[in-house]
This record gives structure tokens, sequence and C-alpha cells, in this order.
């Protein structure tokens, strides 16, 4: 585990130094929309310390972590009208950035996603990205109710 890598795409996110739609940020976790979402919405949520691996995640944040996940899947569903979240997590294979991210991906009952082959795609425009990520905000501020 370290602070910080630079050479880390999520590192520089969390830092400020790579643009992202962040809609968490917390001492410990930090969440933001994928650039090519399954769907409009889609988080990803990352400890703010550069941790490659679930495997690898300390026991003392467990808890931060995987409470911010839920509270995002919670808020997700809310912001973008879907009918619930399918969270997910790769460890090394398929993991395309080497830093622990959990995937909140937006669900509706006949979406089209079907098994693990799940075709991407860009938002509409920088107008849509920004609306979504000011919604999911919205949902996760303190004393919003769902």
């Amino acid at each position: 585990m370290s602070p910080a890598d630079p050479a880390c795409a999520f590192c520089r996110v969390v830092a400020g130094g790579e643009p992202g739609h962040v809609v968490l940020d917390e001492p410990l976790v930090v969440a933001f929309l994928d650039h090519r979402p399954l769907f409009p919405g889609h988080t990803l949520v990352v400890p703010r310390d550069h941790i490659r691996t679930l495997p690898e995640l300390p026991a003392d944040l467990l808890a931060p972590y995987f409470g911010a996940v839920q509270r995002v899947a919670a808020a997700l569903a809310d912001a973008v009208g879907a009918a619930g979240t399918f969270v997910a997590a790769n460890n090394v294979v398929s993991q395309s950035v080497p830093h622990l991210h959990f995937h909140v991906v937006p669900r509706s009952p006949k979406d089209g996603l079907r098994g693990f082959f799940w075709p991407r795609r860009r938002y509409e425009s920088e107008e849509e990205m920004t609306a979504v990520a000011a919604a999911i905000r919205q949902r996760l501020r303190p004393g919003v109710t769902m």
C-alpha cells in the first residue's frame, strides 16, 4: 500500500491531477463516474491510497470502503431511476487499472446486459456526464433520505 502512485490513473483522479466526475470524496474513499460506462451513472469506488487488489485492502479499511460502496449503490439507483445495481470488482485479471475499484452499475429489467460481455459506451456529452455526477452527489449528501 502506498499513499499514491503517480503512474496510476486512479491516483491521479483522486489527487485532482486528472479530470474525473467525483461523486464521493471522503478521507479514505473516493468515487467517480467511469468515463466509459455500461450505463449512465456507472461509478468506480476506490480507496484513496494506492491499493492494488481487494486482498491487499487493510482490515481497518473494510468498513469505510464497503460502507462507501453500499452508499453509492443506494444513491446511484435512486439518482438515475434504476431498479437496482450490480456491484463487482476484478482482481488482477481484467483489472484495467491496477488500483482496487468496485464498479457500481445501475441495472433495470431487460437492460440488455447478459453475462460478462458488456458493450461500453461514452456519455453523449460532457453535460450529460456532469448531470449524472451531480445527481449522484446530491443523493450522497448527509441528511438526504432515499
